[in-house]
């Protein structure tokens, strides 16, 4: 990096996470990541269908992740929700010659299929969020239920590698970063503030390789490992800057750490 940030004060980690903040959090954002593709659609039900499954394949290059999630969304006749809900045996069963690097068009089928048990059950994806959140006051144990209730639906095991497990440690970077889209609302424009049972404090960060990266560089993250224990890290870390909308800050350091804005 073109400097150190050992010696920082308080005050000037805030400035930059802020300013950061601000560089990258806006609807010039949106075109080149996978939330374009939820904002592609207008109704509740088809941005949550949409957003789960744009964030369930959001691993590499993004411009890929973009394409293969429209791509999805035409399976779909672009009407996820309805599809979701609606489709026949065989509508599903023409998913099967989908593939998105290990994702397969058999597991966007299991994915439809636990989709379809989670709205049948509680009323929306949102729905089962909100209620479980407000039983628990606490996201934790519910992307431990929400993983459990979907994997109910008749599925084949392949399928439950594309959705981390937090009972096993996994950092939960797409259900989190799926989070934040659903539950953070401001007035930039970019997530969507659907779900407001929810607190925006209490998300927790969305942890891949570049919010890890810079969260080591930036002195937020000690842990080596990309864990669990990472994120609560990381996400506490971030909590003393902004404990309202501590995930404000994935925009500061995804941002940064993909345009090598700091290299």
């Amino acid at each position: 990096m073109a400097q150190s940030y050992d010696n920082m004060t308080f005050g000037e980690m805030y400035d930059l996470l802020e300013g950061l903040h601000d560089k990258f959090n806006n609807e010039e954002f949106i075109e080149a990541d996978p939330i374009s593709v939820p904002h592609s659609f207008t109704t509740q039900g088809d941005r949550e269908v949409a957003g789960l499954l744009a964030a369930t394949i959001a691993w590499g290059n993004r411009k890929a992740i973009v394409k293969s999630a429209h791509r999805m969304m035409r399976y779909m006749d672009n009407a996820p929700y309805d599809f979701v809900v609606n489709a026949s045996n065989e509508e599903i069963d023409a998913l099967g010659s989908y593939v998105h690097r290990t994702f397969n068009g058999e597991d966007f089928k299991d994915f439809v299929r636990g989709m379809r048990y989670i709205i049948s059950k509680w009323g929306g994806i949102g729905a089962f969020f909100e209620q479980r959140y407000e039983y628990y006051n606490d996201l934790r144990p519910v992307l431990s239920e929400f993983r459990k209730e979907f994997h109910a639906a008749e599925h084949n095991p392949h399928s439950e590698k594309h959705m981390s497990s937090i009972d096993k440690g996994a950092a939960c970077k797409r259900l989190s970063m799926y989070l934040r889209w659903m539950v953070r609302r401001d007035d930039r424009g970019v997530d969507f503030g659907l779900w407001q049972r929810i607190p925006m404090s209490a998300l927790y960060m969305p942890l891949d390789v570049h919010t890890g990266r810079m969260g080591r560089e930036l002195g937020l993250l000690s842990r080596k490992q990309s864990d669990w224990k990472a994120v609560e890290e990381l996400t506490d870390n971030l909590r003393r800057f902004n404990g309202d909308d501590p995930v404000r800050y994935d925009y500061s350091l995804f941002g940064v750490g993909i345009t090598h804005l700091f290299d």
